[in-house]
């Protein structure tokens, strides 16, 4: 049966649950366990799918097609262990799952309640598979007190109650926050937190302190005294250079032996930190830097790509490189003079998104890649753009578009770009449309991809089969790939079946590529994804040639 550790935040929001839940994630597989991690999130949202990204941030996308958390991919980054859709819920889900039983009649005519339907629901959640690892690590998303996470707090209380003992421990995040006026660690709001929590049952058993600043020990002392925690469970998370240094830093701090203590538990093996020493070590030794320009329309929030910010880091990990990214606004691109800007960057992302706002101004920044021999990478709505750029200014189909932007094709029957609304996976026929609602219908999670020998893409990945996720609603139509391929662009992979192309790429251009997929979703720092490597790669180059 797997141990439980159930990580909870209080004060205020963003202080980096997710983060501590990964890097534990990570110090426990260093000690011999094996370990899965869960995100139970109190909006009432079904899932983040639908969710602004200037709400919500990214949507992560798993192999098996759910639109997670972005908590879910700091987990996989630091564990390698492939999130699914069993690993993620909302409030939403838990009721949507309640009503649908009750209007079955599964509860017998029940008057249905929060508690015992809705809090069984949540521990109902919480035992799936739970055979299956040594520890289980669940984050409850929010803050203690806010009144959408109660019925997940009264969850957590009565499972671990109904656990054998050792079975369950409660991790509590906190601020201590530091005034510079008076050059003081301020420690009430961590007790304020910490009695909130007591107060609806749970105690918590180690509490790690998010400073800016270093905690001596006479304030953990204090805390440990007024919060009635052991003194060596008062963990420290201090400011770091870089995220990947966390687990190494609370392996210092002792996180890892406090959880193992608690639980009455011996490590299967002393610790291996090696891949997270090699990580850090060449985060600090990087020998150049690289400029990089990633043109979207949520910009303004870094979380709303933040898969790709953190695979470009690790391209750079792989090429012992430091990556400078600039997050440029698609929007200000349409205006004749702007893509002049573009000249002091070493390289060109344009990422996936939704909508027409801001696609004219990315194929500016597409043609002026192009023309100025810079690399360039497109993600998803990236390569259909690049597409459409190469079918306008190359290919003499001057009318090319996407029916996502446009109802109507000029010049032609079909549209360059179009709705997809049939596919294979599994080796069962998905059919979506236009009209069906939102949530969960666009062409989600792993799919195999053929790579034609000869090609850049070939020599990226040294391999002919691929699996990576997807997560969109709209194809390159194939029938266009005689007139395309004619004028130069290459269709280098395709779907199994052969008709959705995968990648494309420009043969005369030192690294011009564009993926219908999101190769972001599966980069480590300990495994940086190809693509990434060999596009910083390129760019470094792009560099030495200045």
């Amino acid at each position: 049966m797997a141990k439980f550790v159930f990580i909870t935040g209080g004060v205020v929001s963003s202080l980096g649950k997710g983060l501590t839940s990964a890097s534990l994630g990570a110090l426990l597989q260093a000690r011999g366990f094996s370990v899965r991690l869960r995100k139970l999130d109190p909006y009432l949202n079904v899932d983040p799918g639908t969710m602004s990204p200037f709400e919500h941030g990214e949507v992560f996308v798993t192999d098996d097609g759910a639109e997670t958390d972005l908590d879910l991919g700091h987990y996989e980054r630091f564990t390698g262990v492939a999130a699914k859709s069993t690993d993620s819920i909302s409030s939403g889900r838990i009721y949507s799952t309640v009503l649908e039983r009750e209007r079955k009649g599964d509860y017998l005519g029940e008057t249905i309640q929060v508690i015992p339907h809705v809090t069984n629901e949540i521990k109902r959640f919480l035992e799936q598979n739970e055979d299956e690892v040594d520890f289980m690590l669940c984050e409850i998303g929010g803050t203690i007190g806010d009144i959408e996470g109660l019925p997940f707090f009264e969850a957590i209380r009565q499972f671990s109650q109904e656990k054998k003992p050792f079975s369950c421990i409660f991790v509590h995040l906190t601020l201590l926050p530091f005034l510079s006026s008076s050059g003081e660690l301020k420690t009430k709001p961590t007790q304020h937190s910490v009695k909130e929590l007591r107060s609806i049952g749970i105690s918590p058993d180690i509490l790690v302190c998010r400073s800016e600043v270093h905690i001596p020990n006479k304030e953990k002392e204090k805390i440990a005294l007024f919060c009635n925690v052991d003194k060596k469970n008062i963990i420290a998370a201090n400011d770091l250079e870089t995220i990947y240094e966390a687990p190494l830093a609370f392996f210092k701090e002792g996180l890892d032996e406090a959880v193992l203590q608690v639980l009455n538990l011996k490590s299967k093996n002393e610790p291996d930190l090696t891949i997270w020493n090699d990580v850090s070590s060449r985060y600090r030794t990087s020998e150049g830097s690289v400029k990089i320009a990633v043109v979207g329309k949520y910009t303004i929030l870094e979380d709303a790509y933040k898969s790709l910010s953190e695979a470009l880091i690790h391209g750079g990990l792989a090429n012992k490189t430091n990556v400078e990214v600039t997050w440029l606004e698609s929007e200000e691109f349409e205006k004749r003079t702007q893509t002049r800007r573009l000249n002091k960057y070493d390289g060109i992302l344009i990422p996936g998104g939704f909508g027409k706002r801001g696609t004219e101004g990315k194929i500016k920044v597409i043609k002026y890649a192009r023309e100025k021999q810079i690399p360039f990478l497109g993600i998803c709505l990236g390569m259909q753009l690049l597409v459409i750029e190469y079918a306008r200014n190359c290919a003499g189909l001057k009318d090319a578009n996407s029916e996502e932007f446009e109802k109507e094709s000029k010049g032609s029957k079909d549209h360059l770009i179009y709705h997809l609304s049939k596919w294979i996976k599994d080796q069962k026929v998905e059919i979506r449309d236009k009209i069906q609602n939102k949530g969960g219908t666009m062409r989600l999670g792993a799919y195999p991809a053929k790579i034609n020998k000869g090609t850049m893409a070939f020599s990226i990945y040294k391999n002919e089969l691929v699996s990576e996720r997807h997560r969109h609603r709209f194809e390159v139509n194939i029938r266009f790939q005689e007139a395309l391929e004619k004028s130069g662009l290459t269709f280098s992979a395709f779907s199994q079946d052969g008709t959705l192309p995968e990648i494309v790429e420009l043969s005369t251009h030192p690294f011009f590529l564009g993926v219908q997929f999101h190769p972001e979703l599966k980069s480590k720092p300990f495994e940086p994804h190809p693509i990434f490597s060999i596009f910083v790669k390129k760019a470094l180059e792009q560099t030495r040639l200045v």
